[in-house]
């Protein structure tokens, strides 16, 4: 059995009390309550998260591997550099920040995925974290291509860490293009780690690798302690952050 939250005055339980590995839902922590800004900055604070389907109670969880991206870890593959210069020279392509979450949010919603039928960002879902936007603790990094929102991510971030929800692409490498510019902007702001939440191969694939929740939790205090972000703005010159040995230019005239 697991706890259940009765109101907002119910705290959620020590993570240690998380469904085990090779349960019937290792991770699951607690069930009930509402997604309050109050209530997700508590969680998030802890390590926690919600996920649920339609017709389940809110299910908070507190996994055990954590997959987690250093920042300074980030794999950048031959190909996908290829694309990221291209894209930054090109005066069509953008990546901007939270220009429009509402669509980034309703894009990672709505967009199938392979092994995946519904989607767990309910409609309450995306209020919460719409409001939870509107007071600076939800962004969203977004690939633009001719003036057209093609692939993007949102997340949450508290002090100096950042906390990865979904992403998106409606073109190949949109999403990885939107990855690329968090940890570039992350780099820029001295935010040394991502976090997954759990594993997927597209991840992997970027330098994201698990970790134990006792680490996980470990490293969280002394980010979160950290001043936040204040400028949520990118410049191309970012791009030259992921690429030191060379530098990506500005288009010329």
């Amino acid at each position: 059995m697991i706890p259940w939250l009765r109101d907002a005055r119910t705290p959620l339980p020590d993570t240690r009390q998380a469904l085990p590995p090779g349960s019937d839902a290792p991770g699951l922590l607690a069930a009930g309550g509402e997604l309050t800004p109050e209530r997700l900055t508590e969680a998030y604070s802890h390590g926690i998260f919600p996920w649920y389907s339609e017709g389940q109670p809110v299910l908070w969880w507190s996994p055990d591997p954590r997959m987690v991206l250093p920042v300074d870890e980030f794999r950048l593959s031959r190909s996908l550099r290829q694309t990221l210069r291209r894209f930054a020279r090109d005066p069509a392509c953008e990546l901007r920040i939270d220009n429009d979450f509402a669509a980034v949010i309703g894009a990672c919603a709505g967009t199938p995925r392979e092994g995946q039928d519904g989607t767990w960002i309910l409609p309450e879902m995306v209020q919460a974290y719409r409001r939870w936007h509107a007071l600076g603790a939800v962004h969203s990094f977004e690939t633009w291509i001719g003036g057209q929102l093609v692939g993007g991510l949102y997340g949450v971030c508290l002090g100096r860490m950042f906390f990865g929800e979904s992403m998106f692409s409606h073109v190949t490498d949109a999403s990885k293009i939107a990855v690329s510019g968090l940890v570039a902007f992350c780099r820029a702001h001295g935010i040394t780690l991502i976090d997954c939440q759990q594993r997927t191969r597209h991840l992997a694939s970027l330098g994201a690798r698990e970790v134990s929740r006792e680490q996980f939790e470990t490293g969280l205090p002394p980010r979160l302690r950290e001043p936040p972000v204040r400028e949520w703005s990118y410049d191309r010159s970012m791009w030259a952050l992921l690429d030191p040995g060379a530098p990506v230019q500005e288009p010329g005239p």
